[in-house]
């Protein structure tokens, strides 16, 4: 069974906050995020929502993804959010 990774987006209950990651158990990731189980960023800004995600099938592309979506602008990453998930709505409970 090949493995596969995650590049994912969340934000905090205001949108005003985005954090780009990347992970190879998106429901494991996601939850350490939304119980403050990670101490930096996501936890100090409280980000508990995950609206955008994308699946890799390896490591090396998920990085580069990872990279490309973190140099873009914020625009950058709304546009694709809102393709995705026009309503921002956690994603969470979908996985």
């Amino acid at each position: 069974m090949e493995k596969q990774y995650y590049i994912y987006i969340m934000t905090n209950h205001k949108n005003s906050v985005l954090y780009t990651g990347v992970t190879n158990d998106l429901q494991r990731r996601v939850y350490e995020h939304k119980n403050k189980l990670v101490k930096g960023f996501t936890k100090r800004y409280n980000l508990n929502r995950l609206v955008y995600y994308e699946i890799c099938n390896d490591i090396e592309g998920a990085i580069i993804r990872e990279k490309q979506i973190k140099a873009g602008s914020r625009q950058d990453k709304t546009s694709l959010i809102d393709v995705a998930n026009r309503d921002w709505h956690d994603l969470y409970d979908e996985l």
